[in-house]
């Protein structure tokens, strides 16, 4: 069902599958996993190594999860799970079984969680993290528009150790 392949034979426009498709960034382990829906991302290579950076704002309950793990994983899907992707990223699995509501069947890839129903995973190792500072902002403006409430993302540089697409019986 599933095939290892390099990260560098991730065929996705990283503009798209991030920016307009959507991911959900999991974390966590088999006694307590989550899940959260992410737009902000982004892959290319630094230091000397395949990654993958995302950012999570401090009062996401995933965000506990990214922190206490060394791996997360992002994971795309077909636009037939738009609905699913958009329950994920507005309900806190602080709040309920956020994953036995989305319908989504959690499996575990090598050292974190992501779904079954998604057709690429990228497991990613945590290599640094850096929450945001309104100093390092050129435009005032950015800030006024992402952070009225000063909630600054939490910025992750994860490097990719293993990516999986669907076969395609899969």
């Amino acid at each position: 069902m599933w095939r290892e392949i390099r990260p560098e034979e991730i065929t996705d426009n990283v503009f798209r599958a991030i920016g307009k498709d959507w991911m959900l960034i999991g974390a966590g382990d088999e006694k307590r996993a989550n899940a959260m829906t992410a737009s902000w991302g982004g892959m290319g290579i630094l230091w000397g190594k395949p990654v993958a950076t995302v950012y999570l704002r401090p009062q996401r309950y995933t965000k506990g999860l990214v922190d206490a793990g060394e791996y997360f994983t992002l994971s795309f899907y077909e636009e037939q799970y738009r609905k699913t992707l958009n329950y994920m990223g507005t309900v806190s699995g602080a709040d309920e079984d956020k994953i036995g509501g989305s319908g989504l069947t959690l499996e575990f890839f090598d050292e974190a969680p992501a779904f079954s129903e998604s057709r690429l995973v990228l497991v990613c190792r945590k290599l640094y993290a850096q929450t945001l500072d309104e100093k390092g902002f050129f435009f005032q403006e950015l800030v006024e528009k992402n952070y009225p409430q000063k909630d600054y993302h939490t910025m992750y540089i994860g490097e990719i150790v293993r990516a999986y697409v669907k076969d395609a019986q899969g």
